[in-house]
């Protein structure tokens, strides 16, 4: 892509290129939604400019950009808001540590929890960090403030956190891009007092870490990622990232003071905003953080009395928040006739290898452990064979806590490959180190697939494709101490169904690998489509507890109830449906030839 060009891209896009024209050297990320794409786009560059990894878990990530940082490169880790939990335990020492080359994290927020387990403000991490937070608002903001987070890095010897979010990381705007910045390398600091965290040496740097903080309030006073906006003097708003164009759409005439940093706050510019209006309304997504922080200072504001705490903001809910505050006229109801959505509850792939792992894990009566993937969706109908779901690689030592609780049902934790590499295994270890009697059913679909198909070390394939080292979990959970381990394929029920009653019936740790590729990423996998023998089909309905997508009731009946089809454009000829079907009528669509 040519300097100078305008391009419509995404959020994440513009993260990956401004990452990359500030010359960023090292750049890692477990994937996760909605980040993924930052590291994805970065991959896309040239390797002589920067080295892009996958790594097992965030913390692997920010501790491989913290390395880069240390010897002098700039360096970039890249997560989801609930990654940076698992990255915390080295942001927080790493605040006290600073940057030699600059160190930035792009985190991802996902305010109306789009596709993860809860909603989290990364705002107030980097408040308790005490690192600055640069909130764009738009992709041209996202590829600046990321060039501008690495030369804050450096200048104030700081990580930096540039802070997207669900609807800023997927929405495509114009940007103008500009040329990479070649960095000379700083070489390694040596420093023991700044860079290795002993309490002596701890606690002179937090007191380093106080004074980097009035310098940042400093310079953000005049900086210029912050707007003033003048309007009208009787309503003003201050506010930071993607809420700015909802309240320009909602309030086009109103005075705004638009932050381009929400940590730390320019005291003395949100004073001389705050007095030059009537009413301070502040509009932020989440948690009030910077109205929390104005009203500290003194100032009188308004906020979360008129707008939510929780869910993705928009322009209808910004405007029904100024109707309830008396700033605009409410709008007249509509009595129109609306259409009722249809819902569509979320389920798996047709063909989805998880299927039959979760068939015969309900057959079994088992209490179940889940975690985080697609297969989470088990726990929904038909299938229904989840019930605990806390955070990745939880399962494992969730079950562990089952069973020394005395749970009276057999315990098994269900977990997928990406997942158990990410923070699985020490789960695993201390089962073993614990004797806990548990099976462990391991989900290998060669792939990360719930983001989007990304590699990962049990794929045998880096973020550029390049071969490399594949994991090997038998030998893996062998090498934990585990002696019943066996592999079954997925698409195999019948082997799936007695697998896992003898895993269960073992006494101590037993660990049953399901293994078959997802049938989506990173290609999709079709083979022979299905059909149903409609004049044979007597309606038994075994096959819909598969709960797959291709299978539906037909207009046909047999003694009251429906016939099923099959739609062959969705089929992928998996032959789940056809193994459970009680008279044999579920046959391939075509000749099968070898």
């Amino acid at each position: 892509m040519p300097a100078n060009t305008l391009r419509p891209l995404t959020g994440n896009e513009a993260i990956a290129r401004g990452a990359w024209e500030a010359g960023v050297k090292v750049a890692a990320a477990y994937p996760g939604t909605p980040s993924t794409e930052i590291l994805e786009n970065l991959g896309s560059y040239p390797a002589e400019d920067v080295h892009a990894q996958w790594s097992t878990n965030e913390k692997v990530a920010l501790d491989v950009a913290i390395g880069a940082s240390f010897a002098g490169r700039r360096a970039l880790a890249a997560m989801k808001h609930v990654g940076l939990n698992v990255a915390a335990d080295a942001f927080m020492s790493q605040t006290y540590i600073g940057a030699n080359g600059g160190l930035v994290l792009a985190v991802c927020d996902d305010p109306g929890i789009h596709s993860s387990q809860n909603e989290q403000d990364t705002r107030i991490y980097g408040a308790l960090a005490t690192v600055p937070i640069l909130e764009p608002s738009d992709a041209q903001e996202a590829l600046d403030f990321t060039r501008l987070a690495f030369d804050l890095s450096e200048r104030f010897d700081t990580p930096v956190i540039v802070r997207g979010t669900t609807r800023l990381s997927h929405t495509r705007s114009p940007v103008r891009v500009g040329t990479r910045a070649e960095m000379p390398g700083l070489g390694f600091l040596e420093q023991p007092a700044k860079n290795v965290m002993i309490p002596a040496h701890a606690r002179r740097r937090h007191a380093t870490v106080l004074a980097r903080e009035a310098k940042l309030k400093e310079y953000l006073e005049d900086a210029p990622i912050n707007r003033w906006e003048s309007g009208n003097p009787a309503i003003g708003v201050v506010t930071a990232g993607t809420c700015y164009p909802y309240v320009r759409e909602v309030l086009p005439d109103a005075s705004v003071l638009k932050l381009g940093a929400s940590w730390p706050l320019p005291e003395g510019l949100l004073r001389r905003f705050c007095a030059s209006v009537e009413r301070v309304f502040v509009v932020e997504e989440l948690e009030p953080v910077i109205e929390r922080e104005m009203r500290a200072l003194g100032l009188k504001v308004e906020g979360k009395a008129f707008f939510p705490r929780e869910g993705e903001l928009g322009p209808e809910l910004v405007r029904a928040g100024f109707e309830k505050a008396g700033v605009l006229q409410p709008r007249p109801k509509s009595n129109a006739w609306a259409p009722e959505p249809l819902v569509r509850p979320p389920v798996l792939c047709a063909g989805c290898p998880h299927i039959s792992s979760f068939m015969a894990v309900r057959a079994s009566g088992a209490r179940v452990a889940g975690d985080i993937g697609c297969y989470t969706l088990a726990c929904l109908d038909p299938l229904r064979g989840i019930d605990t779901t806390v955070s990745m690689g939880s399962s494992i030592g969730n079950a562990i806590g089952m069973v020394k609780a005395g749970e009276t049902r057999p315990v098994v934790a269900t977990i997928g490959d990406s997942t158990f590499l990410h923070a699985g295994i020490p789960g695993l270890i201390d089962a073993v180190y614990n004797q806990a009697n548990l099976t462990v059913l391991l989900l290998d679909n060669h792939i990360t697939a719930m983001t989007g198909g990304q590699d990962h070390p049990g794929t045998g394939k880096t973020l550029r494709g390049e071969e490399t080292a594949k994991v090997d979990y038998e030998a893996l959970v062998r090498a934990i101490g585990i002696k019943w381990v066996r592999t079954v394929d997925s698409y195999d029920l019948a082997a799936m169904y007695q697998q896992l009653r003898e895993a269960i019936a073992y006494r101590g740790v037993a660990v049953l690998i399901a293994n078959r590729p997802c049938v989506l990423d990173p290609v999709k996998i079709k083979g022979p489509a299905l059909q149903v023998d409609t004049a044979e089909c007597n309606a038994c309905q075994a096959c819909m507890n598969l709960g797959c997508p291709a299978m539906s009731w037909g207009t046909e009946t047999f003694e009251g109830r429906h016939k099923i089809r099959i739609d062959q454009s969705l089929c992928i000829g998996c032959t789940l449906c056809a193994q459970v079907c009680t008279v044999d009528c579920i046959q391939p669509a075509a000749e099968v030839r070898q």
